[in-house]
């Protein structure tokens, strides 16, 4: 079992930047593979992007390469996701997650725990 509680999440404008934290607890967090999924009003939720349990292979949305970055730092149980150029079509619920899949997988399905949400709203 692996508990996640999303942080950092807010109101920016465009061309901002945020950072939003998920710390785990539970079992060992380095044995999992951790991801970013975010789901705006009206739509599905979507793969953001992932890291693999080392840290070692990351993944990530065609939309949002080049401004997003994912890490994690182990020894605090956290994931990070550097968001900067923030775009008004960025903002969502961000949601991150955790699987015991090996590799960075975009698949939400894939995930078996999951966080409650940090809303992300980006101003025009």
């Amino acid at each position: 079992q692996v508990q996640l509680v999303e942080s950092g999440g807010g109101l920016v404008q465009a061309g901002g930047s945020l950072r939003l934290s998920c710390s785990g607890s539970g079992r060992s967090f380095s044995s999992v593979t951790m991801g970013w999924f975010r789901q705006a009003p009206g739509k599905e939720r979507m793969f953001v992007a992932a890291i693999n349990k080392s840290g070692g292979s990351r993944n990530f949305a065609d939309s949002v390469k080049g401004r997003f970055t994912i890490s994690r730092d182990n020894a605090k149980n956290t994931v990070y996701l550097q968001m900067n150029s923030l775009k008004p079509e960025d903002t969502a619920i961000y949601y991150c997650a955790a699987t015991e899949k090996i590799w960075a997988t975009p698949y939400g399905h894939e995930y078996t725990y999951w966080g409650q949400g940090t809303q992300v709203t980006v101003s025009s």
